[in-house]
């Protein structure tokens, strides 16, 4: 009785400390304590730690392979060029302009997914909408929302997706078919939500003769970069749908973008390395070894056995649990932790639970969607947070839930139904 008592303590205990930040200790580190702690009792074995660590390779590729993409784009100007482009289509009209910028995250969250709409997007469009002079509220909220919106329309739109198809054996296919309709569901709606709720600061013009073009040092370069974007995004898709591993592309498609930087001797390898968040590394290792120690201690087959039977042989009832469940959890404890949590808990449910082949992706579903309802859900909205502290704009989690709860629950459960229709 004891060791399961202690070994839930130091998962609550790590959760606790990666929301609440104590001390201003960063997720990283607490997580990695929490998995020292986990291996120190023996809840985990180093054996097994490591083969668990070199077992989620595809994931941890994955990673460092879009950080560079994104950093290689950033530094061409690629986003800086959208972003002009977008206030030209916008023509002088701000609620145009606003359903560009919900087009352009849309694009480069489904392509490059959610963390690089938040990393890279979300400046770009603070500095474009000062320039014109324009309330930044409403642009740097469809930043972040749309990031975590999208981020189910493809498995590479968010790294959880990937991670969660690694641990499951889902197929593109499978995804689509799943995921397909509620995704497009949820990006009409949250443009459409915000497009009505903030309509009054969107009722004013601007003037493009206030925005300078974009400087570009080397257009050759860019278009270049540009070029190898759209052969990176084809060949993410061509993997999905191989079931390649999609780190193979990420690192080929960044190996690719650096040889570009190198050849046009644009290659700043310090400055790269600066953009490359590596403690997320350490976040993602830790907390895989956080929650193969409460598997082993049995905690997620109970939770499994208590998803079954809460469903009570209802297909519907399974997978609006599944849905809502999770994207509580994300809130909780970043969605992160959760989808490896919602990983071993699925893979405790027996073969008999209704509707069981569709509840990776209902897990998926919440864990993509639900952390739009508060600030600590995702990683991306953690960084979004971030960038914006940097330029002085604070932004309360109150001000956050208002706009989250004007459409996430309700497209939670719509989301549910459909899945539920294509079984």
């Amino acid at each position: 009785m004891l060791r399961p008592l202690l070994g839930g303590l130091i998962f609550a205990s790590a959760l606790v400390s990666i929301m609440v930040r104590p001390y201003r200790v960063s997720e990283a580190v607490s997580a990695a304590a929490g998995a020292a702690l986990m291996l120190a009792f023996g809840f985990v074995g180093i054996p097994d730690a490591a083969g668990l660590l070199v077992g989620q390779w595809n994931t941890f590729g994955f990673f460092l392979g879009l950080m560079l993409i994104s950093a290689v784009a950033e530094e061409a100007g690629v986003f800086e060029v959208l972003g002009y482009t977008a206030a030209r289509w916008g023509r002088g009209n701000a609620a145009r302009l606003y359903a560009a910028v919900f087009a352009v995250g849309t694009v480069i969250t489904v392509f490059l997914s959610n963390d690089a709409t938040a990393l890279i997007l979300t400046p770009v469009v603070y500095a474009l909408v000062t320039r014109l002079r324009l309330n930044v509220l409403p642009f740097v909220f469809a930043c972040t929302f749309i990031a975590d919106t999208a981020s189910m329309v493809l498995p590479v739109s968010n790294p959880i997706n990937i991670l969660m198809l690694h641990s499951v054996g889902g197929s593109l296919g499978g995804f689509l078919r799943y995921l397909l309709l509620p995704a497009a569901a949820a990006v009409a709606l949250n443009a459409v939500v915000f497009l009505l709720l903030f309509r009054r600061d969107l009722a004013q013009d601007y003037r493009l003769e206030d925005l300078p073009p974009p400087r570009v040092e080397d257009p050759r370069y860019l278009a270049t970069v540009s070029i190898l974007l759209g052969v990176i995004a084809a060949c993410y898709v061509a993997a999905s749908i191989t079931r390649a591993p999609l780190s193979v592309v990420a690192l080929g498609g960044a190996l690719a973008l650096l040889a570009a930087a190198l050849w046009r001797r644009r290659l700043h390898a310090r400055s790269l390395a600066r953009k490359i968040s590596w403690s997320l590394f350490l976040f993602v290792g830790a907390m895989f070894i956080l929650v193969r120690g409460v598997e082993n201690l049995g905690f997620t087959a109970e939770a499994g056995r208590l998803l079954a039977t809460a469903a009570g042989g209802n297909a519907l009832a399974a997978v609006i649990l599944v849905t809502v469940g999770t994207a509580l959890g994300a809130n909780l404890i970043n969605n992160v932790p959760m989808a490896l949590v919602m990983v071993s808990t699925l893979g405790a449910l027996p073969a008999s639970t209704p509707a069981v082949s569709s509840l990776p992706y209902a897990a998926m579903f919440g864990a993509d969607l639900g952390p739009n309802l508060t600030t600590v859900g995702s990683l991306a909205t953690m960084l979004w947070l971030l960038i914006l502290r940097r330029r002085g704009l604070e932004v309360s989690t109150l001000q956050y839930v208002r706009l989250g709860v004007t459409f996430v629950p309700l497209l939670l459960l719509a989301g549910s139904v459909l899945i539920w229709l294509r079984l």
